[in-house]
């Protein structure tokens, strides 16, 4: 039998949690069309895997690329870490719904909340639409790289029902049913469901609350009801009452767990560890679990690893808002070195670093710093070496060092700002609950601040290979066939003839994330932080090879995966 494509000799992991078996791999129309000791041979391409483990494409069900899917048609740098499908529309923040005389109130939604360039979408998005199910005809139209599906956001909706209002107003009887009337056409679209964010930190560049805080629960419970009718999924970023007092948790999560129960949505929000309460998370997974075990469905949503800000003198710093530091910083780079070379300069700076008027951080930008949790990054899995540590060996100030240390590097050397999943530990313990999802990358958003893309290859390089606290079955499952049945794409997560031939071919001896770098390639040359990966052979979508070892083959192959035809 003749097949498109035949990847041969590879050590199959299938996505179920299986054991690893040495099979072949063969494709044609874009399915898995046999799997074992095959003759057949290949009329397109074929792949020699040996040495390989050949998985199912990974899943990320967190991220925000519904700008970027315009002007980034391979879904970097998502697709360089082995992803071939995620979910975009999280946290509220869609470009849709929005009225062609108001795009401005969307651009206020994402621009400082979620770090997407005003002036990148304004010459990057070419519009086209003004309902949901009319971007997400755009969105079937767009070339694309890898699979993607997305949600219906309640600022979005927020913004195209009450304009101006969206961010001062509770919403009226005649707001609600219009926003309750767009999400039931978005659902008919094929969205995967509803979104919105109550949580502090996301604000506005005018620093106001993002449209979504603006509504009351019982707007809130209407919508989620309206996405529950058809079996769709309720994504929310959390208040902060679910870290806060004992009372404010068993209210907040009484109110959630009520709404999980009655409106019959699958429900998901994310879950971390933080060092001020590093055991706060278990009330958080509390939650979930009540709610499973009263017939509901829900899912945390969980990081591989520490949450770093990455900061850098080509990037952001901790003190890029303090006045001197500010003035240094609007200067070139070049200008920048020259007046670091100034110790009367620098004086001052580290002065003002340690005294100067903080003003408040918002989502991942840098905040002011605690130099025992501020790191180097010189392997991209870690060890990191400790910035505080470091200085106090040397007898310097951290902020000198930190200068010292940026120049000596012109400039290069990134350096890591935790702010939340400290304790390792606790980052396994949450990968491991079983309704959990390793899959929190918010890729497309916080493109100058962090680079989460990497989560699939830290958990295979550091978790499974390193530590060797997780087993390769094991890991590939959570990035595969478990985020694969949480989100209903029935045919895919797994490698099962029949199912779509969605790949990831890749080497468990050196399969990591590279160190990323700031790049200038967003539309209009704004910046962002690009990652690679080191390992990955091949990256196959829909049975054509996307990427061979990083480098794109030209193939798009990619499609709009609609809620309810997620298995075509």
């Amino acid at each position: 039998m003749a097949f498109d494509l035949v990847i041969r000799n590879g050590l199959l992991v299938d996505g179920t949690g299986s054991a690893a078996r040495r099979a072949d791999v063969a494709v044609a129309d874009g399915r898995i069309a046999a799997i074992g000791s095959l003759s057949g041979q290949a009329t397109r391409e074929s792949l020699d895997a040996e040495g390989h483990v050949v998985a199912p494409g990974f899943i990320d069900g967190h991220t925000h690329m519904d700008a970027q899917i315009y002007w980034d048609a391979l879904g970097t740098c998502s697709s360089y870490h082995g992803i071939t499908t995620v979910v975009m529309g999280n946290c509220g923040f869609t470009l849709a719904p929005s009225r062609p005389d108001a795009r401005e109130l969307v651009v206020r939604n994402l621009e400082r909340a979620e770090d997407i360039s005003p002036a990148a979408m304004a010459k990057g998005i070419h519009w086209g639409f003004e309902t949901f199910p009319e971007y997400f005809d755009v969105v079937d139209r767009l070339p694309k790289g890898i699979n993607y599906s997305g949600y219906v956001g309640h600022s979005a909706l927020r913004t195209y029902v009450m304009g101006e209002r969206a961010f001062t107003d509770p919403a009226t009887p005649a707001d609600l049913e219009a926003m309750e009337r767009e999400l039931r056409a978005g659902m008919r679209a094929g969205a995967m469901g509803f979104t919105t964010s109550r949580s502090i930190n996301h604000q506005t560049s005018d620093d106001r609350p993002v449209a979504s805080r603006l509504a009351r629960w019982d707007e809130v419970c209407a919508l989620v009801k309206v996405a529950g009718e058809s079996g769709g999924i309720f994504e929310l970023t959390n208040e902060e009452k679910s870290q806060g007092t004992l009372e404010e948790q068993a209210e907040y999560f009484g109110r959630i767990e009520k709404l999980a129960v009655e409106s019959g949505a699958t429900f998901m929000f994310g879950v971390g560890s933080w060092r001020k309460n590093p055991e706060g998370w278990r009330s958080m997974t509390g939650a979930v679990e009540r709610v499973n075990a009263a017939g509901g469905r829900f899912f945390a949503q969980v990081h591989s690893r520490r949450f770093d800000v990455i900061l850098s003198f080509t990037g952001q710093l901790p003190f890029d808002r303090l006045p001197l530091w500010s003035q240094l910083r609007a200067k070139s780079l070049a200008e920048q070195k020259q007046a670091l070379r100034d110790p009367a300069f620098v004086a001052k700076l580290v002065h003002e670093a340690h005294h100067g008027p903080y003003g408040n951080a918002i989502g991942a930008e840098a905040r002011k710093p605690d130099f025992d949790w501020v790191f180097l990054m010189e392997d991209p899995m870690g060890p990191h070496r400790c910035l505080g540590e470091l200085a106090r060996a040397q007898g310097k100030d951290p902020v000198a060092l930190m200068i010292e240390i940026a120049l000596a590097s012109d400039f290069s050397q990134i350096f890591l700002q935790a702010i939340a999943n400290e304790d390792s530990d606790n980052v396994l313990a949450l990968m491991r609950h079983p309704n959990a999802l390793t899959t929190f990358s918010d890729a497309g958003a916080h493109v100058s601040q962090i680079s989460d893309c990497s989560i699939a290859t830290h958990l295979l390089g550091h978790w499974v290979r390193r530590e060797q606290k997780v087993g390769l079955e094991e890991a590939v499952h959570w990035l595969t066939g478990r985020p694969a049945a949480a989100f209903g794409f029935e045919n895919r997560g797994r490698v099962r003839e029949g199912f779509a031939a969605d790949l990831v071919v890749f080497d468990p001896k050196t399969v990591g994330p590279e160190i990323p770098r700031m790049e200038y390639d967003l539309p209009g040359g704004a910046r962002r932080l690009v990652q690679k990966a080191r390992g990955i052979a091949a990256t196959v979508v829909a049975g054509e090879i996307l990427l061979r070892d990083g480098v794109h083959t030209g193939a798009l192959p990619g499609r709009l995966l609609r809620r309810g035809a997620t298995a075509s």
